[in-house]
């Protein structure tokens, strides 16, 4: 459809959502204490699958999919010594623009020595969306953090290419005083062709973590298996170590491929970084 069409479309009601989350420890025990939402979103009864240490949380959006226009905000807050996970039941879907910008702000804060999971399924933008993602990560010291993104450009499954279309990603993680990450760009299908950009690729993943640096043998290991597990679908994937941050990237067209590849790169990281076990995230698998 051509931007004209678009910009012509029906006009639909914007739906303009926010969702606020707090959590404290209580005795070794992550309790959920704070609970504001406002419009469609909405978390689930706290779930507790390895017990009290870390409180899992699964944000709901009820629509099903984000329209031209739609302004989605979530904030949460990991008070000291607080573990949280935070996952999503499947993937987001980013319509098209209808001639109107839909927006993702995330704004996570953790305290002195708490950790934030924050992994949501994959995000599909469909042809013709205009989007802008947000997030900013503040740590203090000695908090910890795993966050990752797996972005689809078009719908491959269904035969439907990106072919017009703009998305926005900011993302910037500080500690203390000191700014660990800062990350803009644009995609668009001009971009996503480009060498410089995905080559082609339509799936792009990014995993970040923050905390205590992988041994080497380690890290090794996990740069192994990544490119293995990539060469074997046609995906690139890399992993950089910087002080204080590590950085899994997967470029591919496979997003299936991509969630596999993520997830066990996180669960390489998790046990060295936050001293838990890996597990298999439930609400991945339904």
């Amino acid at each position: 459809m051509p931007e004209e069409a678009v910009a012509r479309a029906p006009a639909h009601p914007v739906w303009r959502a926010s969702l606020s989350l707090g959590f404290a420890n209580d005795g070794g025990t992550t309790r959920l204490v704070e609970r504001r939402h406002s419009g469609p979103l909405r978390v689930q009864k706290p779930l507790y699958p390895e017990g009290g240490a870390v409180c899992h949380a699964i944000i709901v959006h009820p629509p099903g999919g984000v329209v031209g226009g739609d302004q989605l905000e979530l904030s949460a807050t990991v008070g000291e010594g607080a573990r949280a996970f935070l996952t999503t039941p499947g993937a987001a879907k980013w319509y098209k623009a209808n001639g109107k910008v839909s927006r993702q702000s995330v704004r996570l804060h953790a305290a002195a020595g708490a950790a934030i999971e924050w992994l949501p399924q994959e995000t599909i933008f469909f042809d013709h969306a205009h989007v802008e993602l947000e997030q900013d990560i503040t740590l203090a010291p000695g908090a910890s953090y795993i966050g990752c993104d797996i972005l689809c450009m078009g719908r491959s499954a269904s035969g439907e290419r990106f072919r017009s279309g703009r998305v926005v990603q900011r993302t910037r993680i500080r500690q203390g005083e000191r700014l660990l990450w800062w990350e803009q760009g644009a995609l668009t299908p001009d971009g996503m062709a480009s060498p410089l950009g995905m080559d082609g690729h339509t799936v792009c993943a990014t995993l970040l973590a923050v905390g205590a640096p992988l041994p080497a043998a380690v890290l090794a290991q996990l740069r192994s298996d990544a490119a293995a597990a990539g060469a074997h679908v046609g995906a690139h994937v890399g992993a950089t170590q910087m002080k204080g941050l590590l950085v899994v990237r997967h470029l591919g067209g496979d997003s299936e491929a991509a969630r596999e590849i993520m997830l066990a790169a996180w669960r390489t990281v998790r046990p060295h970084l936050l001293g838990r076990a890996p597990f298999d995230p439930r609400s991945w698998r339904t």
